[in-house]
């Protein structure tokens, strides 16, 4: 099964991202992976602080990616899975791709236009020569029914 890999955050990029990829899921009958990514805290002076940091993070990802992916169900029928990670946003991903080789497309939100590009966003497009399947960007503004063409 083709399988659609969506990094998720609060950002509205990241839900543009989201939507994008239910589409094409549902288009090939594929599915949809949500990676949430929690940054690993250094407070390594204080481990209990730290363990407690990382923990509330990963929980507020996971009930942001259970939330999205409630909303994706209503509106897309498919039903994500999830998974939270605590690491280095880059290195999650990439160790993701490595190891899931039924991700069938890597799509990550792009900043409006008057925004930068993310980390994610910069070192994946620099790196989509070497990724094991192809990286689609899409812009937070982005919106297909407004559209007229396929990406």
């Amino acid at each position: 099964m083709r399988t659609f890999l969506v990094i998720m955050d609060e950002s509205d990029e990241a839900r543009a991202a989201l939507r994008f990829a239910a589409r094409r899921a549902v288009q090939v009958e594929g599915a949809v992976h949500i990676l949430a990514t929690v940054a690993q805290q250094n407070f390594s002076a204080f481990g209990g602080v730290q363990a407690t940091i990382e923990q509330e993070a990963h929980d507020r990802a996971e009930v942001l990616a259970h939330g999205v992916a409630g909303n994706l169900f209503a509106e897309s029928g498919i039903m994500p899975t999830i998974s939270v990670k605590i690491g280095t946003g880059q290195q999650l991903v990439s160790d993701f791709l490595e190891t899931h080789r039924e991700v069938a497309a890597l799509v990550l939100g792009a900043a409006d236009r008057n925004g930068a590009p993310g980390p994610l966003v910069t070192h994946f497009a620099a790196h989509a020569g070497t990724l094991p399947c192809p990286l689609y960007i899409i812009p937070a503004d982005y919106d297909e029914k407004d559209s007229d063409h396929e990406a």
